[in-house]
């Protein structure tokens, strides 16, 4: 459960960037830097399909390989997205200063009504985001979403080379079971409190606060870069016009 004082450091660390203009490489820089207290996560809808896809479609050969546990063509992955259920189902993600969706993961609840308490969790992270526990926190997210939601069983089917999918599963408490080139996790989830209800509302907010203040300097750099380059072109042309 977050407290005050936590929540006051994560949001200013969270924020300290805001006024900085982004520049070319800023997710390498990112990287070095340590992580927040708190990793601003939202429930990703509708409206972030495409965002989606972007951020599945980049992902190398190896990435969609361990991914989807097939190589993953475009036109698969773009088929994926779409038949994305977010009345079902939960997306989460998590954004960069300059709204690139760096990380997100797939809460599937089953699709048989006899295993109604069960849901599957899967993960991707952009290369240049990796290092800073972001899988790990996507799934204490989706385990605590799951909790609030019924969910009593939590699992991951991986491939049982993906090491970095089982590490989180095993960190976690996860029993791993591995069956050749394949491997299933399975996590038994208590049940909700009043504690961690109230925890994935305020972390959606804060989530929620967070990606509207990102807009908001996005649009005030890009309007400051417009203005910059007209006032360039101007002198540029009033210093050809000069005798």
């Amino acid at each position: 459960m977050l407290d005050a004082t936590n929540l006051l450091k994560a949001s200013l660390e969270v924020g300290r960037d805001f006024l900085r203009p982004p520049q070319d490489g800023t997710e390498q820089r990112e990287v070095k830097r340590s992580s927040p207290l708190l990793v601003p996560i939202r429930s990703l809808g509708v409206n972030h399909r495409t965002r989606i896809a972007d951020h599945l479609l980049s992902l190398g050969a190896h990435d969609r390989y361990l991914r989807f546990g097939y190589a993953a063509q475009d036109e698969q992955i773009q088929r994926y997205v779409d038949n994305l259920n977010f009345e079902q189902d939960e997306i989460f993600g998590i954004y960069n200063r300059k709204l690139q969706l760096i990380a997100m993961a797939h809460l599937a609840h089953a699709a048989d009504k006899n295993h109604g308490s069960c849901a599957e969790f899967g993960v991707s992270v952009l290369p240049a985001a990796r290092g800073r526990g972001y899988g790990a926190r996507l799934f204490e997210r989706a385990a605590m979403h799951a909790t609030n939601d019924g969910i009593s069983l939590l699992f991951i089917h991986a491939l049982s080379e993906n090491a970095a999918m089982l590490k989180i599963a095993r960190n976690a408490g996860a029993r791993v079971e591995r069956d050749g080139s394949e491997s299933e996790a399975f996590l038994h989830l208590p049940r909700a409190t009043l504690d961690s209800q109230v925890t994935e509302m305020l972390e959606e907010q804060v989530a929620q606060t967070d990606y509207r203040i990102k807009v908001q300097a996005k649009q005030f750099w890009s309007f400051l870069a417009e203005v910059q380059e007209v006032r360039r072109n101007a002198i540029e042309a009033q210093s050809r016009s000069s005798p």
